[in-house]
């Protein structure tokens, strides 16, 4: 708290204000007025606090010293760093990610998954606070053991019992139980999900999120221990559905999750943003833009690929808002290194058809 003597102040009131009007408007959430919330809090008889391991992050600030500043984060701020996504659209994956908890951003590649999801975490808690969210990414050799908690070798030659990521959110999360926490876990299919979750996949859902749906864990601490994750802590996810490598998340993982499907976005919105921010022509843009909307329809058109094959509007943006000096040099480059590459994997087994493809984009350009 920011008052005198470490009390709450007008400010923190009307933080926690605004947060607990929010919450009231979720459907899974306990109370929906503040006579409920009252009568709760009568009622409520708090669990003991977990102590957090040291390597998360919080530290109690010397006495004195003031707290980092707030930098406030909002659907406004999405659209201002590059995200070319209406604004009703985004709106509504938040609302989605409150209500649900849990949301799955997927699409086709060079669509903004991991940048937006990141940003979204950022707009749902209301400030860009790292310590907050959290990101990592499935690959094939993680496991459970790694990801909730397992045990591990240590420098004596002996094993201890160590939490791994989703574990300490989980407790970050029951220590700060009206802060909002944001786990972002990239590319979730290319793992396997119902493996590395383990029972964290029935906990996940909206309904099971209280005490009283508590579980034991593969590995406890206690004999007693039973764990349920809190209804503060939400799981961001990206899928590249184009990945022929991995397979489609079964049907367990797919219901406690709910599915934002992201498009190419070319368009006004992204040529007005990349010719303000990088300097580049708008007669250039719109003729990459329909170049690559041309391809798109070719690939579309492939029946051995389909609309989740087309190419997104991150190959053709500029990371970081860079000038770019020669644009048509640019362009050439990207195709070359990029989107070629893709389309060689596409065609493998016709590498004429993706040479054509690459001679066109680029073409008296």
């Amino acid at each position: 708290m920011n008052g005198p003597k470490g009390c709450c102040n007008a400010n923190d009131y009307l933080t926690v204000l605004e947060m607990i009007e929010t919450r009231f408007q979720e459907e899974a959430y306990p109370v929906h007025s503040f006579p409920e919330l009252s009568l709760a809090a009568w009622l409520y008889e708090a669990p003991p606090v977990i102590p957090l391991p040291d390597d998360i992050g919080t530290k109690i600030p010397e006495e004195g010293a003031l707290p980092p500043p707030i930098i406030t984060y909002t659907v406004d701020d999405i659209l201002a760093d590059g995200c070319f996504v209406e604004r009703s659209q985004l709106e509504k994956m938040l609302e989605r990610l409150r209500t649900k908890k849990n949301l799955i951003l997927q699409g086709p590649p060079g669509t903004g998954k991991t940048w937006l999801a990141r940003r979204l975490a950022f707009a749902l808690i209301g400030q860009q606070n790292d310590s907050k969210v959290r990101a990592l990414q499935f690959h094939p050799n993680l496991s459970y053991e790694d990801f909730v908690r397992g045990w591990r070798p240590t420098g004596e030659g002996k094993l201890s019992l160590v939490d791994g990521p989703f574990m300490e959110m989980v407790k970050a999360a029951l220590n700060e139980p009206m802060v909002r926490h944001v786990i972002v876990i990239e590319e979730i299919n290319r793992g396997n999900p119902a493996q590395i979750f383990g029972e964290m996949l029935t906990l996940l859902e909206v309904d099971k999120r209280t005490p009283t749906e508590a579980l034991e864990l593969c590995y406890r601490r206690t004999d007693d221990e039973r764990v349920f994750i809190p209804d503060n802590l939400y799981v961001i996810g990206t899928m590249n559905i184009a990945d022929r490598s991995i397979a489609l998340v079964d049907l367990a993982l797919r219901r406690r999750f709910a599915f934002i499907d992201l498009e190419p976005e070319l368009g006004k919105t992204w040529l007005e943003w990349v010719q303000k921010n990088c300097g580049i022509d708008s007669d250039i843009l719109m003729e990459i833009e329909k170049r690559i909307l041309a391809l798109n329809d070719e690939i579309t058109a492939d029946t051995g690929l389909g609309r989740q094959f087309r190419i997104g509007h991150s190959y053709v943006t500029p990371p970081f808002k860079i000038p770019i000096s020669d644009a048509r040099e640019w362009f050439k480059q990207v195709v070359e290194t990029e989107i070629g590459p893709l389309l060689d994997e596409y065609w493998f087994d016709a590498l004429d058809k993706a040479r054509k493809a690459r001679k066109r984009l680029t073409e008296g350009i």
